[in-house]
């Protein structure tokens, strides 16, 4: 996913410096457009209940604020380079991690342990190291217009991803793949069509087509969609929280193209950083994080894939009194552990 967001990025690169395109919710509407055309329709010919008329029937308004904060989130980030700078923005964008760990926690009934909280701070030390290369290395750090609007559009954007990424955590672990992304594909190219017409429309209409813009645009829309369909795979397998994590080494692939694509000056703290980041990762995923089970019922036990679990509150040792043990004494019940690699 590293790879095909840093796709994007070398693409993005290629339309502003040498096309003089700005076209952000341009490129965003291709993206959707191609979940739209794959995974949205696939949920027009399923039939039974998963069929999309009844997941607009129950659903719509749901999937309708989820493609709305997704399409802001893409489009905030992207603004927010015409006005603070590249330090700031992979900064800032930081902000995800914890933002979807507090989400986390309060909304999937995650909690994690220690280990956890020092993988992700080493994680971020990995990013302060690419910082501080760039910073080193004098590279082209941006526009500076208006350094606060821009770090407050960061803020907000990386606010919305993780938002957005607890949603897709949620229904992808609980609905399916197919659901979230045929949902996001019809409500982002909706969104993203409206939005494209009202804000850019006169550089749209200005652009000097050919074979370059087009093949761009497509490898942008291409990267995009490669990511968005395995995202939700890794999200699955792991965590939001998790995949974000390994997300962080994206900026570090675009900076190793960038040494060959757009001559940038090397630095042997990229490989630290590079290193660090990966560490940190291994770190997050090699401990189980804990999710609480869901409140009693009136019953006083529940069966669950039909092995007998107790009501009683949830116990780290995984032992818990069963009243219904002839002995009446302990008997061993499987820990509420959510490995982050089933």
């Amino acid at each position: 996913m590293s790879a095909m967001i840093c796709g994007t990025a070398v693409t993005s690169q290629y339309l502003a410096t040498d096309l003089h395109m700005d076209t952000p919710m341009l490129q965003s509407f291709i993206s959707y457009s191609l979940l739209c055309l794959t995974y949205t329709a696939a949920l027009i010919f399923r039939r039974g209940d998963g069929n999309i008329l009844q997941i607009l029937k129950t659903k719509w308004w749901k999937y309708f604020l989820l493609g709305l904060t997704d399409v802001e989130a893409n489009y905030a980030v992207v603004k927010a380079y015409q006005y603070t700078t590249l330090t700031s923005i992979q900064l800032l964008d930081c902000f995800v991690i914890p933002a979807l760990m507090v989400l986390s926690w309060f909304i999937l009934k995650t909690r994690y342990r220690p280990t956890h909280y020092v993988a992700v701070c080493v994680c971020l030390a990995g990013v302060g190291a690419m910082v501080g290369a760039d910073l080193l290395s004098g590279r082209n750090q941006g526009n500076t217009a208006d350094i606060l609007l821009g770090d407050a559009l960061v803020l907000v954007s990386a606010t919305l991803y993780a938002i957005s990424n607890v949603c897709q955590e949620y229904t992808v672990k609980n609905l399916s793949r197919g659901e979230f992304l045929g949902m996001l594909g019809l409500f982002g190219t909706l969104i993203s069509g409206v939005q494209l017409g009202v804000l850019e429309h006169a550089v749209v209409a200005n652009v000097q087509w050919g074979w370059k813009p087009a093949l761009l645009l497509a490898g942008f829309g291409l990267c995009m969609y490669g990511m968005y369909s395995c995202m939700p795979v890794v999200v699955k397998m792991t965590s939001a929280t998790a995949a974000n994590l390994s997300l962080l080494t994206a900026d570090l692939f675009s900076l190793f193209f960038g040494l060959f694509l757009f001559q940038y000056s090397f630095s042997g703290l990229y490989i630290v950083s590079l290193v660090t980041i990966l560490v940190g990762f291994v770190t997050f995923n090699a401990v189980p994080t804990l999710t609480l089970p869901p409140p009693p019922s009136s019953d006083a036990t529940r069966f669950d894939e039909g092995a007998f679990r107790p009501s009683s509150k949830l116990q780290e040792d995984g032992r818990a009194e069963n009243p219904c043990s002839p002995q009446g004494g302990d008997t061993e019940q499987s820990t509420h552990w959510n490995h982050e690699r089933f």
